[in-house]
Formats: structure tokens, sequence, C-alpha cells
């Protein structure tokens, strides 16, 4: 598979898809993110995923408005791409655009080189979660398996 033909489906894994997670913060979210992420690529570690998303919050909220947020960062020494889906039991203050609390976010981590695919990928997600319907039923999915189907279905 070449880089040119990534897709939502090729890089969420169903371990990176968690359902009505609780989360108090922006923070304490991007920090379950990056120990999932830790987990299931035990070569990419937690700390510098976690300092490098937080670093791409401080250049600008990555929640895109109607309770959706795509945080992401590129990674030294990642060699893949990276997706992870949460659903929150409760929307976070993500200093959204429209100020409203984020309940629903794709995470991308990226290697640091991968400037189109990445750009490619923000965008086709952009285009899934314009889709308010598509974004009700992701946000009505009771467990991990339904989401994870709903999304790459």
């Amino acid at each position: 598979m070449t880089d040119s033909t990534l897709t939502i489906n090729s890089i969420l894994a169903p371990e990176l898809t968690l359902c009505r997670v609780n989360g108090s913060s922006k923070k304490r979210i991007l920090e379950l993110i990056s120990g999932q992420v830790a987990k299931q690529y035990p070569e990419l570690d937690e700390s510098t995923i976690f300092n490098n998303l937080l670093a791409r919050e401080r250049l600008g909220s990555t929640g895109i408005g109607q309770g959706i947020a795509i945080p992401h960062c590129r990674l030294e020494g990642c060699t893949r791409v990276v997706g992870a889906l949460l659903t929150l039991e409760e929307g976070v203050d993500f200093d959204a655009i429209d100020n409203q609390p984020v309940d629903l976010l794709f995470t991308l981590i990226v290697p640091k080189e991968a400037t189109g695919e990445h750009l490619e990928l923000l965008s086709q997600l952009a285009e899934q979660f314009n889709d308010r319907a598509f974004c009700d039923e992701l946000r009505s999915c009771t467990d991990a398996d339904q989401l994870y189907r709903k999304m790459t279905g």
C-alpha cells in the first residue's frame, strides 16, 4: 500500500476506537489518547505523543465545531499514520471555534515527514464529520466495536 492510498479505514485500529470515555478536560483526553496509542504501538513514546499533541493545541484548538475535534501532530520516529477515534460520555471544553464542548474526537499521528498524506486525511475527516447525521450515528454507538464498524463501514 502506498502512502497516497491512506484512508481512515487503513489507519484506524479497533483497539484505538474508544466509546463513551470519561474525560474531565482536554488535557486528560489527550493523555488518555497518548497512552492508548503507546500501548498499541510500543515503539512510540507516550509522553512524546502527549507533548506533541499539546504543542499543536497551543498553536490553535483542533476543535472544529459542532462538538468535534481532530487533534493531530507529526511525530519523530513514527513510521506509519496512526488514527484513534473516541466518543466521550460528556463533552469537554476544547476551546473549539464555536465554543461548544467536544464529545467526538479523531486523533491523527503522522510521521514527521508526511505532510501531503496528513493534509489529505484531515480533509477526509473534516468531510465525514461535516455530515451531521453521520456524527449523530457515531455518538449513538454504545460500544467500541459498534463505533469502529460505523466509522469504517
